[in-house]
């Protein structure tokens, strides 16, 4: 289905995804610079959006999200089953390993959304958020994509040439792994998204057989060893198909 721009929705969703990736409030300006907007165009949405709530604006007229973008995501959340099911099995996954384990949301070939969240309670751990966006082919839940989503492989393979890696796969390696993930069912990714990370994915597949959702554990990878990713693997497995059964 072919989805027909409209400009003035498109460039305040940009301006929502742009203060949102920013920690610190952001001047009208700076917004139009980053995207590219004519600076008129930019203040007539900022009124829109703080009118609405989703933006707020101090006194220094600094830009950041507001209140409303937090009840909308709150909502979206509180309308899916998928984080609440989800979050005792990653809580076991995190008590039993040195990882920090997440649910994840996949809309799109676009991105994926971490929905859920268990942090490791070991000395060295990585930090997400939940909310936090990464592109849908990216390290061992990217290959889980490319094998369950059942989207052209046209659309897989363009996406995949826009990647950002620390120490990328070559293509013909990258799909020899995308079948192995397809066999196994599981994918685990030893530095390739970032150095000194293992990523291990498992799909979450929806009636159709295609994936839906993935349950994801990042750990260091002097912590956790192949066989110890292997085993990690497998309970993620378990979780999953039960998740898959409450999920209907």
């Amino acid at each position: 289905m072919t989805v027909r721009a409209v400009p003035a929705v498109t460039r305040a969703v940009a301006i929502l995804r742009l203060l949102g990736r920013h920690k610190t409030p952001l001047g009208m300006k700076a917004i139009s610079q980053a995207l590219g907007l004519v600076p008129s165009t930019s203040l007539h949405i900022l009124r829109v959006l703080v009118a609405e709530e989703l933006v707020k604006v101090d006194t220094a007229k600094q830009y950041s999200l507001g209140m409303g973008a937090l009840s909308l995501a709150r909502t979206a959340l509180d309308n899916s089953d998928f984080p609440t099911l989800v979050q005792p099995h990653i809580d076991a996954l995190s008590r039993r390993y040195p990882v920090t384990a997440i649910g994840v949301e996949l809309p799109n070939l676009e991105h994926m959304i971490v929905v859920a969240l268990s942090q490791t309670q070991a000395p060295v751990r990585l930090h997400v958020d939940i909310g936090s966006r990464f592109p849908a082919l990216i390290s061992a839940t990217g290959r889980c994509v490319a094998a369950f989503s059942g989207q052209p492989q046209v659309e897989i393979d363009k996406r995949f040439r826009a990647l950002r890696w620390h120490n990328a796969p070559t293509y013909a390696a990258w799909r020899k792994e995308v079948e192995t993930a397809r066999r196994q069912g599981f994918s685990i990714d030893r530095g390739n998204y970032i150095a000194g990370v293992t990523v291990v994915a498992v799909p979450v597949l929806n009636v159709a057989g295609t994936i839906a959702q993935t349950i994801v554990s990042v750990g260091i990878s002097s912590q956790l060893d192949r066989a110890a990713s292997v085993a990690l693997a497998h309970d993620m497995q378990d979780a999953a198909r039960a998740v898959e059964t409450q999920l209907g």
